[in-house]
């Protein structure tokens, strides 16, 4: 297996400046670009020494959603046109060396990174190489911006924001498919193909190297939990089992499937996985578990031979942590799982394995090395199947007799909200919107779009009952209630760790909604809940935006949510995902708080003036140096200098794997 800085393909390009200034000009360099399987890094070019000369900047692959042509401009300077053919020979011949006409881009978190090429088959070399080595990374587009971000806009479409969504569907494997939903795989390039230096190089390309076409036919999946239909359209789903899909996920999360028998109906896209090693169905495995919530987990079960299969810090790997009986509190290893160049797998090296499972098997029965033997997997006590998106596919609108109230849970800014039952099985908590305090019309039509997000840290919107008034909002129901009154009960009781979790949860599901373009404008622990098991789950997002009292839309009313809200919002009312990231910031300081007021001491016109001065608040007792980093980070005056919830999330599962 090549390593992470072997050198898949070398050549040099036209680069366009990033522009992360407004203010600051365009301008194009030759680079020298490097491509590992890790990487792509751009360096200086000594062309009379044929040197390569000082790094310039690289973009992390695992971070890359996107790698697509773009169209030229309209009137390009010469160096940017495509040689006309009926120059003669010794012209054309420099200019294969002087032009660059045919772009392409790398999208990553701070937007389209712009390249140009000499040769229309040297750009299709390095887009076919780099999807290709990008292919299993989470959150691909779905679309893109086929035309250049210019003069603050996208020539396309005239969005403004850099990480705006595109304007054009992908075709193709960029397009997001099952497999997001899968568990990470090792990267394996294509075998390195030779070192292009065009300055030096005039001959035609070799043809771009082919990979193999995938199966036809349907795409196979197993499915990870049982699912019972809930309506006529839905297909029932026993845990183990192989299933056909009949067609394209698109994202979507409801799937047309076919069981072993034949019968065809909906299955719910998160109870499913691709049929190639379905590590999913293991009761021993974790998906998203960190270091230290796998520690905390084999501790409080303290069986000998505990043992947990996760994700490794390091993509595209898998850890295995196993706990040991012995004095004091006992001994926990974690063993990442190793792989040969044949692929096989193992954890003591001369014990190879063609699957995961396979060798998870064999150190069952024997611990070759290990501090224990596998005797007990830790994870499948814990394991409980996710919401589904919807009571049923395309049951959206909900019929209110179907419905029992069992009790009250709270009073909320548009009503009483109230648990009960849908078909007396299936608890659900029931906004009941009191008139005139939403934007009814628009929020029915918006609701059909936000059924269809769905992710383990969002609290599932199941639909609406329209037909009556008031009507109602149905949506999961759960337990421990909102998270800011979760913190006050607890206060004192829980370790470091634990709260990292919590803001790890909620960093996860703002990074869904950015990824979707979603804002959610009133992101706060009152807004967030906390399931039995101690998940926490971002609750009433975009709700704001049909809030018809307008004292909650003043800068300076009492029901504005000003202690969550960066500069621009009080100032312009101009919200973003970073206004979101702001408010984040402002969870994470409740969080390690155990619920205080932000700003306490000042009055909400107070904190408008004290914000605009740079006053921020103060890093909680128990939050670390590195912490208070992650937090203050969200609260750059300038919108544009706060970190994605990308970066966010990276930087808190960092902290977690360090504790």
């Amino acid at each position: 297996m090549a390593s992470s800085s072997t050198s898949i393909l070398e050549s040099i390009f036209l680069k366009r400046s990033q522009q992360k200034r407004k203010t600051s000009p365009l301008n194009y360099k030759k680079r020298l670009f490097v491509l590992t399987e890790a990487k792509i890094t751009y360096y200086e070019y000594d062309f009379e020494r044929g040197r390569r000369g000082s790094k310039k900047g690289s973009v992390d692959l695992d971070k890359v959603v996107c790698v697509e042509s773009v169209e030229p401009e309209e009137n390009p300077p010469p160096e940017r046109q495509i040689p006309n053919r009926e120059e003669s020979a010794d012209t054309e011949q420099i200019s294969i060396i002087e032009r660059f006409p045919y772009p392409f881009q790398i999208v990553y978190d701070d937007g389209p990174l712009y390249v140009f090429s000499p040769t229309e088959d040297l750009r299709k070399r390095w887009i076919h190489q780099l999807k290709h080595i990008i292919r299993f990374n989470t959150d691909m587009a779905q679309k893109y911006h086929p035309r250049f971000h210019q003069d603050g806009q996208y020539l396309c479409c005239a969005q403004t924001a850099k990480n705006a969504m595109g304007c054009q569907l992908l075709q193709g494997p960029n397009g997001i498919r099952l497999n997001e939903r899968s568990q990470r795989r090792s990267r394996k390039p294509l075998p390195p193909a030779p070192t292009d230096l065009q300055a030096k190089v005039c001959k035609p390309l070799p043809q771009a190297p082919t990979t193999p076409a995938p199966p036809s036919g349907p795409l196979k999946v197993v499915a990870m939990y049982d699912f019972i239909p809930l309506n006529a359209q839905d297909l029932p789903l026993h845990k183990g089992d192989e299933y056909l899909l009949l067609e394209e996920s698109n994202g979507q999360p409801w799937l047309r499937a076919r069981d072993r028998n034949g019968q065809e109906g909906y299955i719910p896209g998160n109870y499913v996985t691709e049929a190639q090693d379905p590590l999913e169905i293991y009761e021993w495995y974790s998906k998203n578990m960190t270091r230290s919530q796998a520690e905390q987990l084999l501790k409080t079960e303290a069986k000998d031979g505990g043992f947990i299969v996760r994700d490794s810090s390091k993509a595209g790997k898998y850890t295995v942590s196993v706990f040991a009986k012995s004095s004091g509190d006992g001994i926990i290893r974690h063993y990442v799982v190793c792989q040969t160049p044949g692929n096989q797998y193992y954890l003591a090296e001369k014990h190879h394995h063609s699957s995961i499972p396979d060798l998870i098997t064999y150190h069952q029965h024997n611990a070759a090395g290990l501090i224990s033997r596998l005797k007990y997997p830790v994870c499948s006590v814990k394991r409980s199947a996710p919401s589904v998106a919807g009571l049923g596919y395309g049951s959206w609108e909900i019929d209110p007799k179907d419905l029992t109230f069992l009790k009250e849970l709270g009073d909320g800014q548009f009503g009483v909200v109230k648990y009960g039952k849908w078909r007396g099985q299936h608890e659900v908590a029931i906004k009941m919107i009191k008139e005139g305090s939403m934007s009814e019309d628009e929020f029915i039509e918006e609701a059909k779009c936000m059924m269809k997000l769905s992710h383990p840290n969002l609290v599932q919107l199941y639909g609406v009952c329209t037909k009556q008034r008031p009507i109602f909002i149905i949506t999961e129901y759960l337990s421990n209630g909102s998270l800011l009154s979760y913190l006050k009960e607890l206060r004192g009781k829980v370790a470091q760790g634990d709260l990292l979790s919590m803001c790890n949860d909620v960093c996860a599901a703002m990074m869904y909604l950015e990824s979707k373009q979603f804002l959610h404008r009133d992101l706060a622990a009152r807004n967030c809940l906390v399931a039995e098991d101690g998940t926490v789950k971002v609750s009433d997002f975009g709700l704001s935006r049909y809030v018809l009292d307008d004292e909650y839309t003043s800068s300076l009313g009492s029901k504005f949510p000003v202690r969550w809200s960066p500069p621009e919002v009080l100032l312009y009312s101009k919200f973003s995902s970073k206004s979101d990231v702001w408010a984040f910031g402002i969870l994470m300081w409740e969080v390690f708080t155990f619920g205080k007021m932000p700003y306490e001491r000042y009055s909400n016109s107070e904190i408008v003036d004290q914000i605009m001065k740079g006053v921020r608040l103060y890093r909680p007792q128990l939050a670390t140096e590195r912490v208070y980093s992650v937090m203050s980070s969200c609260w750059a005056e300038k919108a544009d200098d706060r970190p994605a919830f990308r970066v966010l999330h990276s930087a808190i599962i960092e902290v977690m794997e360090d504790l």
